[in-house]
Parts: structure tokens; C-alpha cells; sequence
């Protein structure tokens, strides 16, 4: 049976994929993540979920690599890290009202014959009208100052939602479940078989 490296050292992915059950590796990929001129936020990260996977690929024999990115756009503007409180403070009261996507590059590349498949899934977040003193409450509680869009969904950032939507709440937090099987699936992994081999 095929080993799973999971090509991050995100401790919030392993989280995610330690819900699968399955035994699995990390190792993490160094790639230049810097966007191409043009490229849209959908294809910067199925490229980059991809070169992960494959930088990744090159110290493993027999593995089924898992690559991953994330990108989150408001107003078709890709929202970066804030690093100050100031500038989470003034990035929240910008998304006031208004929907934020996620975007979700997800491959799964087989380190022996090369072949791999990958997609880009969408999530959505709906912000509540938000007030400023609420906003600096949360900032200070949390000090979301390295996470894109200056929230943790999985934590106190829920309390700015309107809603949620999308086909898998895991995709939010970068790592997205459902379709992850699928893919694993079509390099003839399966989860629950796996599962019961280990037992």
C-alpha cells in the first residue's frame, strides 16, 4: 500500500486530514509561491497545489502526495496577511456586509508514475455589518495578525459571520475532505479500505 505525505507543515491541515484516520506524513515544500503575471487567483492555486505535491514527491518513493493552497479573495482582490493590529482592524471593517471566497488548489500526485490530479475548490463566507468596536474585540482576543483576511474561521472568527457556505466546511481551513477521497479515489485509495487494513 501506497504512503500519504501531506505536503504541508500547516498544523491545521494535519488536524484535518488526522480526521480520515489513515497514517500519513508530513513534509514540507519549499516552492516560489510568487504569482505570474495574469494568472488568476484560480489558477495560482491549483499551480502551486500542484508544485507543492511535486516538490514534495522527489523524497518519497511509493506515495501518494497531497498538495494544497489557499487564496482568498474579496472584491476580486486577493486578501494578504494584515501583520499589524491597525491593518487586521481596517482589512475586517472592509469585508462589512460582504461575501469572502476561498479558494482551495488541492492535488494528489503519485510520486511513482508522476501522474496526479488536482482541482480548485470554492467556500464562502458571508460577513455580518460589522462595527468597529466589535471588530477591535475580536482582533485583540484573537490577534489574527498571519492569517489571510485577519480571521480564524475556527475559532472566534465565526462570531463576524452572517453564513457559510460551500460543499465542505474543511475547505475554509485549507484542506478540503470530500474531495480529497475523490482524488485519492482515482489514484485507487480508499479511505475506508485503509482504515480496515490497518485494523
Amino acid at each position: 500500500m501506497k504512503k500519504i505525505v501531506l505536503g504541508s507543515t500547516s498544523p491545521f491541515r494535519k488536524e484535518i486530514l488526522n480526521k480520515l484516520k489513515i497514517h500519513f506524513i508530513c513534509d514540507k515544500p519549499n516552492i516560489d509561491e510568487t504569482a505570474l503575471p495574469n494568472e488568476s487567483a484560480l489558477q495560482l492555486v491549483e499551480r502551486l497545489a500542484i508544485e507543492k505535491a511535486q516538490a514534495v514527491a522527489k523524497h518519497h518513493d511509493n506515495a501518494l502526495v497531497i498538495g494544497s493552497d489557499q487564496v482568498a479573495l474579496c472584491d476580486e482582490h486577493i486578501l494578504g496577511k494584515p501583520h499589524t493590529k491597525e491593518n487586521a482592524i481596517k482589512q475586517l471593517m472592509s469585508f462589512s456586509g460582504k461575501r469572502v471566497t476561498f479558494y482551495t488548489g488541492l492535488c494528489v500526485l503519485d510520486s511513482d508514475s508522476g501522474k496526479s490530479h488536482s482541482l480548485v475548490e470554492p467556500f464562502h463566507v458571508y460577513f455580518k455589518t460589522l462595527s468597529k468596536a466589535d471588530v477591535a474585540r475580536y482582533v485583540d482576543a484573537e490577534m489574527p495578525l498571519n492569517c489571510a483576511g485577519s480571521f480564524k474561521s475556527e475559532g472566534l472568527g465565526i462570531c463576524l459571520f452572517e453564513k457559510l457556505a460551500g460543499d465542505d466546511p474543511n475547505s475554509l481551513v485549507g484542506l478540503p475532505l470530500i474531495k480529497l477521497i475523490h482524488l485519492f479515489e482515482k489514484h485507487g485509495f480508499h479511505v475506508l479500505q485503509a482504515i480496515e487494513q490497518r485494523e
